[in-house]
């Protein structure tokens, strides 16, 4: 090979320093913040960055919304479990074997949604994705309806899927049925939606789309897993609370949200699991979750389904924290969830209100900036829970309004 035709050498450490000095410059680049939450003290909690020492801060933005992670019971079968079976499950279920935790769990779960079975994954991201590839691969020719504001591993199990998609507006039936209605009736379809949606906080109308679903002869596959555990009279979610959940053929949950612990399910017929069971490479060959994780979630599901305290404490304070904002005059978004979103617009200015919250108010709170919304959307997102009291309400209430009219943003909205 001649000198001339030797290709010049590739800087690739100065494309990794370009990809980050984009995020820089857009007001984008995510700091994670180094922390411990105080056991039994949620949502109190110890900060380690930017000072000497830990330092006491409140937690607003946690998805534990019950604060289930901190219970006595979930803990307790937690260390039971760690002290009877030891760490791990020793690798996938089909080498190590179901632990007897996983099936009283997907039994619990099962029953939590009234479905014949339900199946346990690492996390939600992996049973979206995991589930979303593997139903639409089986049927040649199919076409995914997805919400436009369905979460990213929703997208990336549709994407994988190398199926038909069609993406219809946020919660628009008309714009749905215009879709359903120009396919081809004999295309199988799969409509894949949300039924709280964590961003903008609003609720999808599940009864109508599954009358859609009817009409046009589709699979549905909703997401709850910022219902499960908060909303129904066992914690079933929206679909339980609204008497929907048999018209569904997959709901997929978390038990890192309101459950408190880790992991993702879903709930459906046995032969759907069955399915997902056998051929969806994400559960095959992922190591799975520890008996240790199960039995906290297992105790947390239990323990849900017959306590609404927790539900109805979480709710009153989201509903008086949304009044002390709108008192005060802050931009909160209308929503009617448990989940408070307030509106910055801009992401170095959502940034730099996180940034002071935490520096000077001891106040932990991320700022939701794209892709997780669109620009010029950018917010901070607030998760008051059980255990915040109206004593922290006024004082983060009472920070946000000094930090607005520090930075004049009133003038600016």
């Amino acid at each position: 090979m001649s000198q001339e035709s030797i290709p010049p050498a590739i800087d690739y450490s100065r494309v990794f320093s370009q990809a980050i000095d984009r995020l820089h410059t857009e007001g984008r680049y995510r700091v994670f913040i180094d922390i411990l939450r105080n056991k039994g003290a949620f949502p109190n909690a110890r900060c380690f960055a930017g000072h000497n020492g830990p330092k006491p801060i409140t937690v607003w933005c946690s998805n534990d919304y019950l604060s289930m992670g901190q219970h006595p019971d979930v803990i307790a079968a937690m260390e039971e479990a760690l002290h009877d079976v030891g760490a791990g499950s020793g690798g996938t279920r089909n080498i190590g074997g179901n632990t007897h935790y996983h099936i009283d769990l997907e039994g619990e779960l099962a029953d939590l949604h009234g479905k014949e079975a339900a199946l346990l994954f690492t996390s939600g991201y992996v049973s979206n994705e995991a589930t979303l590839s593997t139903l639409a691969r089986l049927f040649p020719g199919m076409i995914v309806f997805s919400d436009e504001m369905n979460h990213a591993s929703m997208i990336a199990g549709i994407r994988h899927a190398g199926c038909e998609k069609r993406i219809f507006r946020h919660n628009d039936l008309a714009h749905l049925e215009q879709l359903l209605s120009q396919a081809d009736p004999a295309a199988p379809k799969l409509i894949a939606f949300e039924s709280v949606y964590s961003m903008d906080a609003d609720i999808a109308p599940i009864a109508a789309i599954c009358d859609l679903a009817d009409k046009y002869n589709a699979l549905t596959y909703l997401d709850e897993v910022h219902a499960v555990g908060m909303y129904g009279p066992r914690g079933g979610g929206v679909s339980e609370r609204d008497g929907q959940a048999h018209r569904l053929t997959v709901i997929e949950g978390t038990l890192g949200k309101a459950f408190g612990v880790m992991g993702g399910y879903i709930a459906a017929d046995r032969t759907v699991i069955d399915v997902i069971r056998s051929y969806a490479p994400g559960f095959i060959f992922t190591t799975s979750l520890s008996p240790v994780l199960v039995a906290g979630a297992l105790a947390s599901v239990k323990h849900l389904k017959a306590s609404s305290v927790e539900r109805e404490g979480q709710h009153a304070a989201a509903a008086t924290l949304k009044a002390m904002m709108r008192e005060a005059g802050l931009p909160v978004m209308g929503s009617t969830t448990h989940i408070v979103p307030l509106m910055v617009g801009d992401p170095v200015k959502a940034k730099k209100i996180s940034d002071v919250l935490l520096a000077e108010y001891g106040v932990y709170v991320q700022p939701i900036n794209y892709p997780t919304v669109p620009r010029g959307t950018e917010r901070l997102r607030f998760t008051p829970g059980p255990t915040h009291d109206e004593a922290m309400m006024r004082d983060l209430v009472s920070a946000l309004v000094e930090i607005w009219d520090r930075l004049d943003l009133r003038a600016a909205a």
